[in-house]
Parts: C-alpha cells; structure tokens; sequence
C-alpha cells in the first residue's frame, strides 16, 4: 500500500483505498469530545459484530515521545511540525490502519489528515506543500465533523481540564500573549480552514455541544449510511 501512494504521489493523484474495512474520521477542534464519541463508537459496534480499530493522533510508537519531547523544548518550527506529524501517520497508516482496513475492521481514526491541513496552514505553511506532504494519506469513507461555538468550547476546556494547552492556543505562533485571546484568535482560523474543506472531503457536521448520547445517536446515523449491514441500520 505505501508504494502504491508514493507512486500516487508521483503521478499527482490522491489514492484511494479499496479495502473491504472502512475508514471513518472523527475531526473538530480540540475540546469538542471526538475521544469519547469515538470510545462509545467503538463500544456499540463490537457489540454489533464488527472489528475495529482506533487510532488516535500522534500515538505512533516511533514518533510520538518524539514529538512530545520536541513540544517540551519548543522545538518545533513550522516545517519541523508538519514533518513530524506526517511521519506519525505515515507510521500508523502502515503499521496499523492499514493492516486493519485489509482484516476488513472499521477504522475509527480521532483525527486524519485533515487536522494537519488545518493547522499547518494556520501555523504558516504553504497549503499546497502541505497537500503535497499527505498526498500519501488515501481520503476516508466518512468524515464527522463535530462544531461547537467558540465560546461555549473554551468554556468546555476550561471547566473539564482546568486550562489551556500552549499548542491547541496557537501561542507557539505567537497568535498573542494573553492565552484566551490567542486560543479564540487561533481556534478560529482552526475553524476557518475545517469550513474551506468541508465541501471538498464532504465532512459531515454534527453539533458537539448537544447531550452526549445525542451526539452518539447523531455519529450512528452517519456511520450507517456507509455500511451495508441491514441490522445496523434497524438498531441505529
């Protein structure tokens, strides 16, 4: 599979995978709760019958204590940090969706590549680079995009983790000094780039400040209009 991307990628055409396992992306800003509705995803379709596998952001064996040390000695220019998070999933493609998608399993994936084009444009890279960069990445069956309001998020943050994350508020970049400012100024142009791309990878939009079992209820509708098993669609 991975010479047959970079063989895409060479030729200028974004793969396309043709495995029987499904790949479904659970993408939105940081705090919008994709880690627990992907959890209650996962449970509900064991119990159906169904293999799956998740893979979370920047959980790459090889790459993600890298990264964390990196973030620790703000070590990461712009360049460094599209770098080291397209070998993390390049990493994880090979090692573990991929193998998973040909065992046919449902893939639920807390975060894709979409995130990466969201934010390293925002950091200050070229969006076409950076296409180029997970032009490796084949585009996923289904992508959730969960929204919530600025506001009501940084509330969300705020209440369950007790602060802000110098990354997830852009003050890396320099965005501004006072951290809730810059967590709006850079979560909003998060926001912006997720809104370019919707239509072109048509993410389908659930609203994340609704009850969680509503949001649940939400994820299961899309995910069946994707798989063909006639019992999940009657249970859903």
């Amino acid at each position: 599979m991975m010479e047959k991307n970079i063989t895409s990628v060479i030729s200028g055409k974004k793969p396309q995978h043709d495995y029987p396992g499904k790949l479904i992306v659970l993408e939105g800003t940081d705090g919008v709760g994709r880690s627990t509705q992907a959890e209650l995803l996962q449970n509900w379709l064991n119990v159906e019958g169904y293999g799956v596998t998740r893979s979370e952001w920047k959980s790459s064996l090889l790459m993600s204590r890298v990264i964390d040390k990196a973030k620790e000695k703000n070590a990461l220019n712009t360049i460094t940090f599209s770098l080291l998070y397209a070998t993390d999933l390049a990493d994880r493609l090979h090692n573990g969706i991929i193998p998973a998608l040909k065992a046919g399993h449902i893939v639920i994936a807390d975060r894709y590549f979409y995130t990466a084009l969201a934010r390293d444009v925002v950091r200050g890279a070229d969006a076409d680079w950076v296409r180029e960069l997970y032009k490796f990445a084949p585009d996923a069956d289904l992508v959730i995009y969960f929204t919530m309001p600025l506001e009501p998020l940084l509330r969300r943050i705020i209440t369950t983790r007790g602060g802000l994350d110098f990354y997830e508020s852009g003050r890396d970049i320099g965005m501004s000094t006072d951290l809730y400012q810059s967590f709006k100024l850079y979560q909003s142009q998060i926001l912006f780039e997720y809104e370019r791309m919707a239509k072109e990878f048509n993410f389908q939009s659930i609203a994340a400040d609704d009850p969680v079992d509503a949001v649940q209820k939400a994820l299961r509708k899309k995910l069946a209009t994707v798989l063909s098993d006639k019992k999940l669609h009657s249970s859903v």
